[in-house]
């Protein structure tokens, strides 16, 4: 073994749980359920994410944590309750949580098992924590965006075409943040003086007959905020845009990098890699009730200048002298 190499594995190893001498560590175990398909790239860039700040913490999958993985999207009906009774089953020491649907499901089978959630826009709201600074239960994560990004999406979308006139919002009616975000949505359309549509879709094919709809008439434009519906169906959703010519802003820089108009909101990946951190710290004894809520503190915002050129509008410096990344 080269010398560099021995060197990297006594920092790797320092980071290790301290046990007694002769000891051999105990197996900690960690539950990972998501609502995504293992086939998401979103997903699986979110975990992936989760996984190297995990093994940089000194966690490291086969040596001293085992981590079992259930990936519930795409498979209908109660899986993601039956993936959480799957997990708690093997009696892990925490279980990561993708989302708000996903915290409930392991909640309900075992209501004092540790959970740390990635990516929840209204945690207090959907009864998973007492407050944001004082969880006060078993449940603690990242909250993954403002709750009014809806409106902050159609705003720059309004500045980027002034006669728009109708704005649809496609969300999936299962995604227990919903609400939060058609509210947001609704509310920044009427100030801007836009008529607000709502499609309620849960996959491919009615995101599609949606988008057909809308685009039927003059002046429109969509938004999409952070949800598995819309990362699960990204390039079908761009493609559709293309195809109709509609303007579209969307809650996260991977749809803008794939030829998408513009984008805003917080890197998820951020959020499992706080999450990893979460779970490391409750691994070494922590209780959730004691680690408050994380928000997110750093925002993206992305324009396509490729794609704008192709939709015929011009961006106003104003948005370009706001945008974190122009993509040409």
């Amino acid at each position: 073994m080269r010398r560099r190499e021995f060197i990297g594995l006594l920092g790797g190893a320092a980071a290790w749980p301290v046990v007694a001498h002769g000891q051999r560590p105990r197996m900690r175990r960690v539950g990972v359920l998501t609502a995504s398909t293992e086939s998401n790239p979103l997903g699986q860039a979110n975990i992936a994410a989760f996984r190297l700040e995990l093994s940089r913490l000194g966690w490291m999958d086969g040596a001293n944590v085992r981590v079992d993985y259930r990936w519930a999207g795409g498979t209908g009906g109660n899986q993601l309750g039956i993936y959480a009774a799957q997990l708690v089953s093997l009696k892990p020491d925490v279980i990561l949580a993708n989302a708000g649907a996903a915290a409930r499901a392991v909640r309900r089978e075992d209501p004092d098992i540790p959970i740390v959630f990635a990516a929840v826009t209204d945690p207090v709201g959907l009864g998973l924590v007492e407050s944001l600074a004082r969880p006060g239960g078993n449940v603690t994560g990242f909250a993954n965006f403002e709750q009014s990004e809806g409106g902050k999406l159609l705003e720059a979308l309004k500045e980027l075409k002034p006669d728009m006139a109708r704005a649809a919002h496609i969300t999936d009616p299962g995604n227990l943040s919903s609400p939060v975000h058609v509210s947001a949505f609704e509310n920044a359309a009427r100030s801007l003086a836009v008529a607000p549509i709502v499609f309620r879709v849960r996959n491919g094919s009615e995101i599609e007959r949606a988008i057909g709809t809308f685009a039927q008439e003059p002046n429109g434009g969509l938004v999409f905020t952070n949800e598995t519906v819309s990362s699960e169906n990204l390039e079908l959703i761009i493609a559709l845009a293309a195809r109709h010519r509609l303007p579209a802003a969307y809650g996260d820089r991977a749809f803008v990098t794939e030829g998408g108009l513009m984008s805003y909101g917080n890197d998820r990946r951020d959020n499992y890699r706080g999450a990893a951190s979460y779970v490391d710290r409750i691994l070494r004894g922590a209780k959730p009730a004691d680690l408050p809520v994380q928000q997110p503190v750093r925002f993206h915002f992305a324009v396509n200048l490729k794609t704008a050129k192709t939709l015929g509008l011009a961006v106003p410096p104003s948005l370009l002298g706001r945008a974190d990344e122009v993509i040409e």
